[in-house]
């Protein structure tokens, strides 16, 4: 049982990680742009 809770958290964790890099990946206004510029870019994900 603590298995399955354990990976439903882990789920949740990478859905929710990765629906803020795309958010902001893709972000239009320069402020969220520019908020998280260089991690994009450690990560190698391109913005522009």
């Amino acid at each position: 049982m603590d298995r399955v809770v354990a990976l439903k958290a882990a789920a949740v964790a990478a859905l929710m990680g990765l629906a803020l890099v795309f958010t902001t990946g893709f972000a239009h206004p320069e402020l969220l742009h520019n908020a998280a510029h260089d991690s994009r870019h450690a990560m190698n994900f391109p913005c522009h």
